[in-house]
């Protein structure tokens, strides 16, 4: 296997709520046959319904309990575009559950669930820098 991902796709409830809600964070997406589609960079970020997100990876629809184990991050280039998404995030349905701080890191971060209660993280942090068109370039860590 190639080391690439090329599409994520989050199940949802609400389909137009969950489009709405990532609308008002300035994404701008495509609906095609009850599925949302938005160019994420060099991926594509997709909104599907959760029962038939399940059935598709031959797994039973259940309810959403609680953390999945996965948090998708979203990297900025400085602290107050931290403090700027989380409120927009506050004010278009989701939830901060992690308020921006110099994390045990030591970069600035904080965290959100959307109405869905799919995890973010939304970090400055300048030892992994964005490139022009957002693509992030991971540190050479040593071999770590």
């Amino acid at each position: 296997m190639e080391q690439r991902i090329t599409l994520i796709t989050l199940g949802v409830s609400d389909l137009a709520r969950a489009r709405a809600f990532y609308e008002a964070l300035g994404w701008r997406g495509q609906e095609v046959e009850e599925t949302v589609f938005f160019q994420a960079g060099g991926l594509g970020l997709v909104l599907w319904g959760r029962d038939k997100l399940a059935r598709d990876c031959g797994l039973e629809p259940g309810p959403q309990a609680g953390f999945g184990g996965i948090a998708l991050a979203h990297n900025v280039r400085a602290d107050a575009e931290v403090d700027a998404l989380l409120g927009v995030v506050e004010r278009s349905g989701g939830t901060v559950t992690k308020p921006a701080a110099v994390n045990a890191i030591g970069f600035y971060s904080g965290a959100f669930v959307d109405p869905d209660g799919h995890a973010w993280e939304v970090a400055y942090n300048p030892a992994f820098p964005l490139a022009e068109d957002g693509s992030v370039t991971l540190p050479d860590f040593g071999g770590q």
